[in-house]
């Protein structure tokens, strides 16, 4: 068994294998790596002793569970209507250019980063905003926010 799995063995394990914590299991584990596998999935489904289908439902059902492999680092650009008044498309189109984003790709080829949209930070009254993995970035330009991309990737060359 590899890695990931025994660690999903052990998030299933806390809760008890019982099948009232599958929420917060598959909360744990996509905390855990940014996204739930197909392998995870199965294995909570065998541990919990529950149909797969049931285990698809709650993950495809919520929109904060990701079923595909997302970057170190998550980066959300905010198109609400604030954002969107004050230019928050061309910061989301300069980081797809600067990531080398095509088509419907929202990571990465590294696997560093994962660029997605939200439609609210909360943060109106700072637009335009940015998170990267959860630290919000306000009053963004292309520039600033291409600049905060290349800092994470400075640091960790």
């Amino acid at each position: 068994m590899n890695k990931n799995l025994e660690k999903v063995t052990r998030i299933v394990e806390s809760y008890d294998c019982e099948p009232a914590n599958l929420i917060a299991i598959m909360q744990e584990i996509q905390t855990a790596f940014n996204y739930l596998s197909e392998e995870a999935l199965v294995l909570v489904a065998d541990m919990l002793e529950i149909p797969i289908s049931r285990v698809y439902s709650v993950a495809t059902f919520y929109e904060n569970f990701s079923l595909e492999a997302k970057g170190e680092h998550i980066i959300k650009v905010c198109t609400g209507t604030a954002c969107h008044v004050r230019k928050s498309e061309p910061i989301y189109n300069a980081l797809r250019e600067d990531l080398g984003l095509t088509g419907k790709k929202k990571t990465s080829a590294d696997g560093k980063f994962t660029l997605e949209t939200v439609a609210c930070l909360g943060a109106c009254g700072l637009a335009p905003v940015m998170t990267i993995d959860g630290e919000v970035h306000s009053k963004m330009t292309p520039d600033a926010a291409i600049a905060l991309v290349d800092e994470i990737r400075r640091k960790e060359a």
